[in-house]
């Protein structure tokens, strides 16, 4: 029997805020332990490294190994490639000219590109508090980016379509997940999606290895990004889909520049200004906001 999965009115509480913090904190550091990443090996090793400690920590995950429908294979396939091995390929090449504050601002945009795409799949229009709280939120990201933005940072329009495109990967597989969320639980399902997203990044991700240079902080930010952020990350990601709905399952990602913004304080002593911070509160108002029932429902 399926699960129903909406954009439920149900409350918003300390079970869901603690799935949106793990996914903050595992998903805000991506950037950081991707620009490490690509320092030592070719950008096509990105995704088959995470993919593949994603995939090996996900097996251990009770329940994941339970069987798929032979029916629903030729849509795990597709997840496989637009919601992981694509943008997982997508962002590396950006932030070769793209600096990874200006990738974090992008993907703090994500809310807003979900709410483009699943207007046009579900053909329905988005209810006016829906969309004032993920403009909010995103005007707080902006906030957060603008004084990391300065004569060192560059981006050129290539990287900045690159990110464009790997946000609506994102939105497109979440709306193609709908469905299977609604039949499988997220460990049997994100495994699959991860292992298919390793097979299908496995050639570049081999032939990569002959240029890479094997280095401590290679293997712990591929572990990190791999186990923690497209594993357990992905898994409670999944659990959140499936008690909020699409939309307020996107409230994680308004927190992933704050996150950026204080590891680039730990490890590259940056400044924390006070349009920063303003934009932090405008952001954690801005999911609030997200978090509430409709009111008009």
């Amino acid at each position: 029997m399926e699960r129903k999965i909406s954009d439920t009115n149900l409350r918003f509480g300390l079970t869901e805020w603690s799935l949106a913090l793990g996914m903050a904190l595992t998903w805000g550091s991506s950037f950081l332990l991707i620009d490490i990443i690509i320092r030592y090996a070719p950008t096509s090793f990105v995704p088959f490294g995470r993919s593949l400690f994603g995939m090996v920590a996900l097996f251990f995950v009770p329940g994941s190994r339970n069987k798929i429908a032979r029916e629903h294979w030729a849509k795990i396939w597709a997840l496989g490639l637009i919601w992981m091995a694509l943008p997982f390929f997508l962002f590396p090449i950006a932030e070769r000219t793209v600096a990874s504050s200006i990738a974090g601002m992008m993907n703090g945009a994500l809310p807003v590109v979900v709410i483009v795409v699943t207007s046009v799949w579900i053909r329905t229009k988005p209810s006016a508090q829906r969309l004032v709280a993920v403009l909010v939120g995103f005007l707080g990201i902006v906030l957060i980016a603008v004084p990391s933005i300065n004569e060192g940072t560059s981006a050129d329009v290539k990287g900045i379509f690159y990110l464009l495109a790997a946000l609506i990967c994102y939105a497109v597989a979440l709306n193609l997940a709908r469905p299977l969320q609604a039949i499988y639980s997220p460990a049997t399902l994100m495994l699959r999606v991860v292992s298919i997203s390793t097979v299908l990044s496995a050639p570049l991700g081999l032939y990569a290895l002959k240029t890479t240079t094997f280095t401590f902080a290679l293997f712990g930010a591929t572990f990190v990004l791999g186990a923690l952020g497209s594993g357990i990350a992905f898994l409670l990601f999944g659990t959140l889909l499936t008690r909020t709905g699409t939309v307020r399952a996107m409230i994680p990602t308004y927190f992933t520049p704050i996150v950026g913004t204080f590891l680039g304080v730990l490890f590259n002593g940056e400044r924390v200004l006070a349009l920063s911070l303003l934009g932090m509160l405008i952001v954690i108002f801005g999911a609030w906001l997200t978090s509430r029932p409709e009111t008009n429902s």
